[in-house]
């Protein structure tokens, strides 16, 4: 899904964002086909399209770009159809000349869920996405049977949802579009990779495109750009990633994960750029990831809120034990919280969140009210109270205010391997396999020892952020985050990006995270900002609106 350059019109965060493609010469596809590719980027396979930007102040842009199409980013790829990127570079603005050879790079990908996701058959800017998402683009499948069912199994890192009552909008549409037309109309460099995803299976049943596939394919993409320094327009030590949900947890592992060594006989074995995947800046929308620690910190946060599904809470037992886990775990962390706030344990985590990011969300929304919609806002809401400056309320008046959690308990490791996240660490004709200690433990499937396969811990560290701040202290990280989560968002503990952002911060990183107020998952209610703070980080100076 995605504001393709055909017409199309999608409302982001107040936007209106029109795209709209005109005629131009050229080819618009420069797939590297087979093994033997030179990698060597093609300035002149481009066709020139138009398209049209209304920015956050009202304003309607026109931006003539030039777009290269499905650039096969490997040399032996596994799926040229996953396994490519777009790029799109603005020439005019306004009708006035853009030079681009310096700007920052937007690099955008469109994944949700960890499923695949595809730019092949994109008709312009924003127009990637999820692509082929069921195995073998038919019938969605139970992860743990291999059987067809009627609907999609379970999936903690589900693609987020539509547009719905708290204003979200779609990460492989809507929110990551608004993005990636603004920074064209800022005068950026656009590139938007596609890469495998859990779904994928081959004609012998082998699921191909399972951890660490999408990692490695980002990786191996940011490689193909910097390699050919010179050749694509912008520049390239200046590439800044943007992704939100699973995505957002591909961004935030691409930004922690910058030149570690333990991707290399991967992206060898893909025949990746001989180049650095290292990036400049990290922009993640609600991130689902931490994964082997996910369920605890999920039922820490929304342990005593009901289930959506069943309108009961989640075994008690289960929750309160995981919830044991994730205080142990925090503990391990010896995370300082943010603005002087000290060690972040289990205990006092629910302060944290509301002096660092709740009551401050909650007061900026209130600010932003007319007086009549304010008085009724907290008519309805009588949980929080309201001083005329700020906004105040306790941690159970806030889980009441959210109300049902999406997931059941556990969040993510299934006892019954139904989640995405069962599938993600699947492997060869095994559809899904269990990845924390517990969840294997309270196996329901049958599953001989009750343990987790031997390769699933190096697996889950090629996955999660967090070991490659925490653990490897990675020196070759992006230094400049922006985190972005809604407050009602329930398809992950309110703690896993708060984490994120502490232990960036921890590391001396220039951190940017804030929480949205009384939106869900995939909000993005500030894209122009985020252009911004492209500008302010990369210090690029452009004279383009």
């Amino acid at each position: 899904m995605g504001i393709g350059a055909s017409a199309g019109v999608a409302a982001v965060g107040g936007l209106a964002l029109t795209a709209q493609a005109s005629s131009g010469a050229g080819s618009a596809t420069q797939g590297a086909t087979g093994t033997g590719s030179s990698l060597v980027f093609d300035p002149d396979g481009c066709t020139e399209l138009t398209t049209s930007v209304t920015g956050t102040d009202g304003t309607a842009h026109t931006v003539r770009y030039r777009f290269w199409k499905a650039i096969t980013y490997v040399a032996r790829p596994v799926d040229e159809k996953y396994q490519c990127l777009n790029v799109s570079v603005p020439v005019e603005i306004d009708g006035r000349p853009v030079d681009a050879s310096d700007a920052p790079i937007l690099f955008a990908n469109s994944v949700g869920g960890y499923m695949p996701s595809s730019v092949a058959d994109a008709t312009g800017i924003g127009a990637g996405g999820m692509g082929g998402g069921m195995p073998g683009g038919g019938t969605p499948t139970n992860t743990a049977t291999g059987a067809p069912s009627s609907t999609p199994s379970a999936s903690a890192s589900a693609a987020p949802s539509a547009p719905g009552a708290n204003g979200n909008t779609n990460a492989t549409g809507g929110a990551l579009a608004a993005n990636q037309l603004l920074a064209l109309a800022a005068g950026y460099v656009v590139v938007e990779p596609g890469a495998r995803g859990r779904t994928l299976k081959n004609s012998a049943g082998e699921y191909y495109g399972v951890a660490p596939a999408a990692i490695v394919d980002l990786k191996a993409a940011v490689r193909y750009v910097r390699a050919n320094r010179g050749r694509i327009p912008g520049n390239v030590d200046r590439i800044v990633s943007a992704g939100t949900s699973a995505g957002g947890a591909l961004s935030s592992l691409l930004g922690a994960s910058g030149d570690s060594p333990l991707y290399e006989p991967y992206l060898k074995e893909l025949g990746a750029a001989d180049a650095s995947d290292a990036i400049f800046a990290t922009g993640a929308w609600c991130p689902i990831t931490d994964l082997e620690h996910a369920d605890g910190a999920y039922e820490w946060n929304w342990g005593t809120n009901a289930v959506q599904s069943t309108g009961t809470t989640a075994d008690r037992t289960v929750s309160q034990q995981l919830k044991a886990r994730f205080a142990e775990y925090q503990a391990g962390l010896k995370l300082r919280g943010l603005n002087g706030f000290g060690r972040l344990t289990a205990r006092n985590y629910d302060t944290y969140l509301l002096q660092q990011y709740l009551e401050p969300s909650a007061t900026a929304y209130l600010a932003g009210l007319t007086d009549s919609a304010r008085e009724a806002y907290l008519a309805a809401n009588s949980f929080l109270s309201w001083d005329g400056k700020k906004a105040t309320f306790s941690w159970a008046g806030f889980l009441a205010h959210v109300g049902a959690r999406k997931k059941t308990a556990p969040a993510f490791d299934a006892f019954d391997l139904s989640t995405g996240e069962n599938n993600l660490f699947g492997t060869g004709t095994t559809p899904a396999r269990h990845f924390t200690a517990y969840g294997a433990q309270h196996d329901t499937t049958g599953l001989s020892g009750k343990r987790v396969a031997s390769d699933i811990p190096a697996l889950l560290d090629l996955m999660n952020p967090m070991y490659h701040l925490l653990t490897e202290r990675n020196q070759r990280r992006s230094k400049h985050w922006w985190i972005r989560l809604g407050t009602k968002d329930t398809d992950t503990s309110l703690t896993v990006s708060a984490n994120l952002a502490a232990a960036a911060a921890g590391l001396g990183d220039d951190v940017n995270h804030l929480y949205y107020w009384d939106q869900g998952h995939g909000a993005n209610t500030d894209p122009g900002d985020f252009i911004a703070w492209i500008a302010k980080v990369t210090g690029y100076h452009s004279s383009h609106p």
